[in-house]
């Protein structure tokens, strides 16, 4: 039984390695505007990302290439464009016409934040006629508050407290450990609850196929259950939740 449990695990690592990295090396790009997952510089990352990524190419046997981007939209772009092979991005549907995503792996929350004097109280208080909001382009709390805000108006930049601070809007938005640390440099209150469950998953380009995914499936829920994730949001000093 073991030794045929163990052939079986080398055909599914010979598979995932023929599918995933067909030119021999695992092409994984980083998103360094997510702080919870990745901290470190672009010639140096680190964090939860950067050791699945590595832990992976390991298990494959395989050389590694990291590319550092700056947002989760070039994430996308590389992913759906075949620059990479590995991605890490919160499940969304308007991505699922690029990407595949496998099992979650981390959980973490999107919240919003209001000058002190603000009328503004609760999360329900927000989507009303006359309110902006502003958001990170492309990130996931943009693609989820499109699909979801009808009344207030959502306003659009590469980094979200400058278009909030320059342009005098109403509703600050992001992943809650940034936006808190923005709220206490800038005097921002943080509306509670939280009003998305960001679901982060390893992504793979489309065209790859559905196979790549169950294969990727079964690494994730490994690194799960043994407690690497764990440890490494440990490591990094990171805050979030492993999905069971």
């Amino acid at each position: 039984m073991g030794r045929r449990r163990g052939v079986e695990e080398r055909g599914a690592i010979d598979a995932l390695r023929e599918t995933l990295c067909p030119h021999g090396t695992l092409r994984a790009v980083i998103n360094l505007g997510n702080p919870v997952l990745v901290q470190g510089t672009p010639d140096a990352p680190t964090g939860v990302t950067v050791d699945i990524a590595t832990e992976l190419a390991r298990r494959l046997g395989v050389d590694l290439e990291l590319r550092p981007v700056g947002a989760a939209r070039d994430s996308y772009a590389a992913l759906v464009d075949t620059e990479v092979d590995l991605g890490f991005l919160a499940v969304e549907p308007a991505r699922e016409a690029g990407v595949r995503f496998t099992r979650l792996y981390v959980g973490i929350e999107g919240v919003f934040a209001v000058r002190p004097g603000s009328t503004t109280v609760v999360i329900d208080d927000v989507d009303v006629a006359g309110t902006t909001i502003a958001v990170r382009r492309g990130s996931a709390y943009d693609l989820y508050l499109t699909r979801t805000v009808r009344n207030a108006t959502i306003v659009r930049g590469d980094e979200v407290i400058d278009v909030f601070v320059d342009q005098h809007l109403d509703v600050l938005s992001g992943v809650r450990q940034p936006t808190e640390q923005l709220a206490q440099a800038h005097g921002l209150r943080v509306l509670e609850p939280a009003f998305q469950a960001i679901r982060q998953a390893l992504a793979v380009p489309r065209e790859r196929g559905a196979r790549v995914v169950e294969l990727l499936d079964d690494v994730v829920e490994d690194l799960k259950k043994s407690g690497f994730v764990a440890d490494s949001l440990r490591r990094a000093g990171q805050v979030a939740s492993v999905p069971e």
